[in-house]
């Protein structure tokens, strides 16, 4: 009989970032966009509520390999000093759909939606973006400033948060990605010279009004995958070209999403995905905002879990 766990390939977290580089996951996920990939297609995810937050289950089978997110969210972690999702990842056999390795979900959680985020912002963002406004000061707002400065030359770097102490670590912590920014806290006036915005915050109600925003600044907003939660003003997200991951998915889970289109500032049709993006379908608006919105799926981690394997 075999052993199923002897046969596993054990990817901790430290080693899945010696193996994958930002630039590596920002680029498999763009290639795998760019040869026809259609996440409308991808596996559904289940969230379930239970005590003290949320446990997915999120399945994917993307050209010829398979996968399993087991991930929580845990609104309470980062008071216990731990990060909010935490998470395991099983990569499948294509084939005979056997376990073959078994990654640190959490690091790769963390790896992914930042590589996510700038893949589509390099096909909305002008050539010579570079003054970028983060909110947040957790891991996917340092990362961010470094998915983002993989794919543009950052000139300045603002991060906003609540609190004073954990927006200067964040600071000190998005340094080395961005050596040659100036990086400092910021506040809402920052975002009139924007013109890359992240958004990477559990807000239930949006962070900023849609005045400051420039018609010329792309902006992701990765915060929630709730309903009812948006990061982001129904007037912003009405004025924008809105990019989702899948239009199931937006419908479903995007708050900001679903909350513009219950104020009557956007409508279904007007929603862009990844796929009419990628493939040339639908081109980047040059006339007004761009937004990005994803809620996570479980074909991002597929993609990104297969290259600590190569």
């Amino acid at each position: 009989m075999t052993d199923v766990l002897s046969d596993l390939t054990l990817v901790s977290g430290r080693q899945l970032g010696d193996r994958v580089s930002m630039a590596d996951a920002i680029a498999a996920i763009s290639a795998v966009l760019r040869a026809g990939f259609d996440p409308e297609e991808d596996l559904p995810r289940t969230i379930l509520d239970v005590p003290n937050g949320q446990l997915l289950l999120m399945p994917s089978a993307v050209d010829g390999a398979a996968g399993q997110k087991l991930a929580t969210v845990a609104p309470a972690n980062p008071a216990r000093g731990l990060e909010r999702i935490q998470a395991l990842y099983v990569l499948l056999d294509g084939a005979t759909l056997a376990p073959t390795a078994l990654l640190d979900g959490t690091a790769l959680t963390s790896l992914r939606t930042p590589a996510v985020s700038a893949a589509v912002v390099d096909v909305l963002a002008g050539a010579d973006a570079g003054d970028l406004v983060v909110f947040g000061t957790g891991p996917q707002a340092v990362r961010h400033v470094e998915a983002l400065a993989a794919i543009r030359n950052l000139r300045t770097v603002r991060i906003i948060g609540r609190d004073d102490s954990r927006t200067r670590a964040a600071v000190d912590a998005a340094r080395p990605y961005a050596p040659n920014a100036e990086i400092s806290t910021g506040t809402l006036d920052d975002l009139r010279a924007a013109d890359l915005i992240a958004c990477t915050t559990t807000a239930s109600t949006p962070l900023f009004p849609s005045d400051l925003v420039r018609d010329d600044a792309t902006i992701v907003a990765i915060g929630s995958h709730e309903p009812d939660r948006s990061e982001l003003d129904p007037v912003l997200v009405g004025r924008s070209q809105v990019v989702v991951e899948s239009r199931r998915v937006a419908m479903s889970e995007a708050g900001d999403v679903i909350g513009a289109i219950t104020a009557g500032t956007l409508h279904p049709d007007d929603l862009v995905t990844m796929h009419e993006l990628f493939t040339g379908q639908v081109q980047p608006a040059t006339d007004r905002p761009r937004v990005v919105k994803t809620c996570g799926m479980g074909w991002q981690d597929l993609v990104v879990a297969r290259l600590a394997i190569r």
